[in-house]
């Protein structure tokens, strides 16, 4: 790969933020330099959420959203550079992930839809711009998710000790680092996104700070087993799911016939169910000597409790105490798969998309010469 700074740009599924990293990257290393994080306008978040959840729209306002994630991104890479005092100049890529609207990997015609006009980005920026990441590992016929677990493995894969690494964004997504076998990694389920719906609708919070919510409530085990038993747990990898799927609607057919149950058993249970569903999976693939965890859901003293002690024996702690900045991982992660890129390397693992085959991913928008 080519040495030098990069920038990666991660919106996920959560919606919580647009996060922004600065890293200098190249074969034998990556290192975070800086960070911004940027909130979402409400607006755009609510008409985002429009699309995720399946409610009908336009091709006018698709495109108007479109323009509109890619300003916003466009803006928060200023931010940044504005911070550390970096030239534009002195970036050679952006890696810019988009925001998820839409993610159906099964069916007749698999595909994934992320906007956030990388024509934007790069025009208004002058810095050259990789995105449009999982189309192509869908053209070979995998999940196009999830993308990061070649950035665990290239970053915390260790000889000897078998380790997991627990993404906790909207959605759950692990990642098996097991000596001498290829690497698993799939969605697990729901990560904080029914968390965070349940104490918007009852609360008008955005997160549930701590699990303080959570640990105060009880969990309903009958509600749990009838969550479990969506077919989406019981299936194999390769597997990968979004906010398409696990949203209000799911959780409200969920709760149909269970109407005695408080706001705060019922936030108990889905953490519960985030836990649960997590650890089940990690036990499928064998259990671990150590879970490294980062996103949003690290941040979640209550659930990390309950991973503790679900892995007994297990030694679970953040990214962080690693190096690796938990809030950054994947923004992280997406400007080191823009580097592959740019150097025309794989950036999947076919062993857990489930491709055909290992493949250059992504789109380069090139800034123009006279802008460097």
């Amino acid at each position: 790969m080519k040495s030098g700074r990069y920038i990666g740009i991660m919106s996920g599924t959560s919606l919580d933020g647009v996060d922004v990293v600065l890293a200098a990257i190249s074969d034998k290393f990556v290192a975070e330099q800086a960070s911004v994080s940027i909130g979402f306008p409400v607006e755009l978040k609510k008409r985002v959420l429009n699309i995720c959840q399946g409610q009908e729209t336009t091709l006018s306002e698709v495109g108007k959203i479109d323009r509109e994630l890619g300003s916003l991104y466009a803006q928060a890479v200023e931010q940044l550079l504005k911070e550390t005092g970096v030239a534009a100049k002195d970036i050679i890529a952006i890696g810019c992930h988009g925001q998820t609207v839409w993610h159906e990997p099964d069916g007749e015609a698999p595909f994934t839809m992320q906007l956030g006009d990388n024509n934007r980005v790069a025009a208004l920026t002058g810095i050259t711009t990789v995105g449009d990441f999982r189309r192509r590992d869908m053209a070979y016929g995998g999940q196009g998710a999830p993308l990061v677990p070649a950035f665990h493995l290239a970053v915390l894969g260790h000889p000897t000790e078998k380790r997991v690494i627990l993404n906790i964004g909207g959605i759950s997504n692990i990642t098996a680092l097991f000596p001498g076998a290829y690497v698993k990694g799939y969605d697990t389920g729901p990560g904080n996104m029914l968390m965070d719906t349940w104490i918007w609708r009852h609360k008008q919070l955005p997160y549930d700070e701590n699990g303080h919510w959570a640990s105060s409530g009880v969990v309903n085990q009958a509600l749990l087993k009838n969550m479990l038993r969506d077919p989406y747990f019981r299936r194999s990898a390769p597997k990968s799911t979004g906010r398409e799927y696990f949203n209000m609607q799911w959780l409200d057919q969920q709760l149909a016939g269970f109407d005695d149950v408080s706001p705060d058993d019922v936030q108990a249970t889905l953490c519960e169910l985030t836990a649960v569903s997590i650890t089940e999976q990690i036990l499928l693939c064998g259990g671990c000597e150590r879970l490294i965890v980062c996103g949003g859901g690290a941040k979640n003293t209550f659930l990390m409790h309950r991973l503790a002690a679900l892995l007994p024996g297990t030694e679970v702690g953040t990214s962080d105490k690693y190096g690796l900045s938990g809030d950054d991982m994947e923004a992280l992660a997406f400007a080191w798969l823009a580097a592959r890129t740019i150097a025309n390397l794989s950036g999947n693992l076919a062993s857990v998309t489930g491709a055909e085959r290992e493949t250059v991913l992504g789109a380069i928008y090139p800034t123009n010469t006279d802008e460097k």
